[in-house]
């Protein structure tokens, strides 16, 4: 196959892109739970973050002008511990103060208990503070009405954070994505059963399901479906109902027991892809039903960095992410790479102690290993040598699966 016959990375994914219907259903869940799920709308807080003005740590609030040089003494006049309020502050006294209550009126600085000298119901301050010194002031991480989460995101954990701090109980999320997924072959075998002759145990099952649910997905198994082509058909069917996407890997090729092709054209539409990407080139995509259908490639590195780079996009896209694609940061090369391929490459990688990137010396679609070994992935331009030193785009799986 010529280089011109491939379809080429950018404009697959664009057309992938291109072709994911957001989810319209959105629910409220409990800002606890609602981690990893994608905001179906803005949101405002409620207060004013700090709510007043504040101490930032343990110390003495003071008037600066009370304290015009080191080793003032000044009578201690109260005690505010957090959660308390305090007196006015009397002038040429000190407010024994601790981090988070609020600043007593009167008062303009906080000098940390380190610099003062505690002497039965007074202090010596050892330190001239500035005007506003040790003071977190009210407003400062959020004003009441101002928008704190974007539609579009998806939730991590100190974005729950924010949104406690906003006073948001609750949070407006798109539906979850259904999605089936199935696998064809009766050369697969599960793990803990005997691996006959010619079988091979069904790794990209237990991936392509970890990686779904990493994404928040609703997953459902239907298990490993006979080389048949009325097996195929009807696990399609079946597959189809009631859910968003059906995801398999592997038997989309013209082989006589290659039957996924035939039963998706026979039950619905199907666009066959040979992208310009490495591993990977195969990727179907089409409808059944309502439900999106996506072949990947059997090979187990091809299907794990064609999801990664092509199907998670999607995925986040469907339901309802504002910036689905993955950010590439560039690196120096700590490698050769002297023969590139005319396709775009992903090679599994890491970052050596020297900040430079490191390969897993072993290359090949099969070697799923190296997935364990690699933090991420190298991405060489088609036809691109490279040689130590190069900067050279990576993208950390921080990126890619969480």
């Amino acid at each position: 196959m010529k280089a011109s016959d491939l379809l080429s990375f950018e404009d697959a994914r664009a057309r992938l892109l291109e072709e994911a219907r957001r989810v319209a259903d959105v629910e409220f869940v409990d800002t606890l739970a609602a981690r990893g799920r994608i905001l179906a709308q803005d949101q405002r807080s409620l207060v004013t973050v700090p709510p007043w003005d504040n101490s930032a740590m343990d110390g003495y609030a003071v008037r600066a002008q009370d304290v015009p040089f080191p080793g003032c003494h000044l009578p201690i006049s109260q005690r505010i511990p957090a959660g308390d309020v305090g007196l006015p502050l009397h002038p040429g006294t000190a407010a024994r103060i601790f981090t988070g209550a609020p600043i007593p009126e009167g008062a303009d600085a906080v000098v940390m208990q380190e610099l003062c000298e505690h002497r039965d119901n007074a202090v010596v301050i050892n330190h001239a503070p500035r005007v506003g010194e040790a003071i977190q002031r009210a407003g400062d991480d959020m004003v009441s009405g101002a928008m704190v989460l974007a539609a579009g995101q998806r939730l991590r954990p100190q974005d729950l954070g924010i949104a406690a701090g906003a006073g948001l109980a609750s949070l407006p999320v798109r539906r979850r994505l259904r999605v089936a997924v199935f696998f064809t072959g009766d050369e697969l075998v599960m793990p803990g059963e005997p691996l006959r002759m010619g079988g091979i145990y069904n790794s990209n099952r237990f991936m392509l399901r970890g990686l779904l649910e990493g994404l928040g997905c609703e997953v459902r198994d239907l298990g490993i479906v006979p080389d048949r082509l009325e097996a195929t058909r009807v696990a399609l069917k079946e597959a189809a109902l009631g859910h968003d996407l059906i995801l398999t890997s592997g038997g989309m090729s013209v082989g006589e027991e290659d039957h996924v092709k035939p039963a998706v054209e026979a039950e619905g539409r199907l666009d066959m892809w040979r992208i310009a990407m490495k591993p990977g080139k195969p990727l179907a995509y089409g409808r059944v039903g309502e439900a999106d259908f996506i072949g990947l490639p059997g090979n187990p590195v091809s299907s794990f960095v064609t999801f990664l780079i092509m199907v998670r996009p999607f995925i986040l896209a469907r339901q309802g992410g504002t910036d689905p694609i993955p950010r590439a940061i560039p690196f120096p090369a700590g490698f050769h790479w002297p023969r590139p391929d005319r396709r775009r490459e992903f090679l599994r990688a890491r970052l050596g102690a020297d900040g430079a990137i490191e390969l897993f010396p072993k290359q090949g679609p099969h070697v799923l290993t190296s997935t364990g070994w690699a933090e991420g992935l190298a991405v060489v331009p088609p036809s691109t040598p490279v040689q130590p030193g190069d900067l050279v785009e990576y993208i950390p799986f921080s990126e890619l699966m969480n």
